[in-house]
């Protein structure tokens, strides 16, 4: 639908994302797969095992994202231990930027605290417990910052099994059984 030149068009944004992360980003965490002259294509990989001596994990870092209201890129693939973002033609530069400030506050969050990754995310039932017994705010679980308290997004769950789910079909349906006899 966007013809030749729409389509060239959406692969120059995306690169020009990918790499407009890349340069927000580069000091703080390490990115792989660069071409000779330091570019990524319209995607790039930071390697997050870095943060094992803190004992945080890509996924600790995925879980932390959905407390900041952003969906977890890809984790773990091709690289074990690492994400890879994918930014499209269509996020904005404010976008990229929320995205990028993100990032750099979870890093410091990891060096400051790492247990509040641990519990990540943060869901309602969790912080309104009357037993509040982490080493970090209710405020800085759920609306660590501006951002996040205009605009909250609550997960539902918190973590469950990671991968289990993926790897394993559970069924939660009623049985053939019950169907019949209702």
């Amino acid at each position: 639908m966007l013809g030749k030149k729409g389509l060239k068009k959406c692969s120059e944004i995306a690169i020009l994302n990918a790499n407009y992360i890349k340069h927000k980003l580069e000091k703080e965490f390490s990115v792989l797969y660069t071409a000779e002259n330091g570019t990524v294509a319209h995607e790039l990989i930071i390697d997050c095992r870095e943060f094992s001596k803190y004992n945080i994990d890509v996924f600790d870092i995925a879980k932390r994202l959905m407390d900041y209201g952003f969906h977890a890129p890809t984790i773990s693939w091709p690289v074990i231990g690492t994400m890879m973002i994918e930014p499209t033609e269509s996020e904005s530069k404010r976008s990229l930027d929320d995205f990028c400030k993100t990032l750099l506050s979870i890093k410091k969050e990891i060096i400051e605290n790492s247990s509040i990754l641990k519990n990540a995310p943060h869901t309602q039932q969790f912080v309104i417990t009357n037993n509040w017994n982490e080493k970090y705010s209710r405020e800085q679980a759920v609306f660590p910052n501006k951002n996040v308290k205009e605009n909250k997004f609550w997960p539902s769950v918190r973590r469950i099994d990671e991968g289990h789910g993926d790897r394993n079909l559970i069924c939660s349906c009623k049985t053939m059984e019950e169907y019949i006899n209702d």
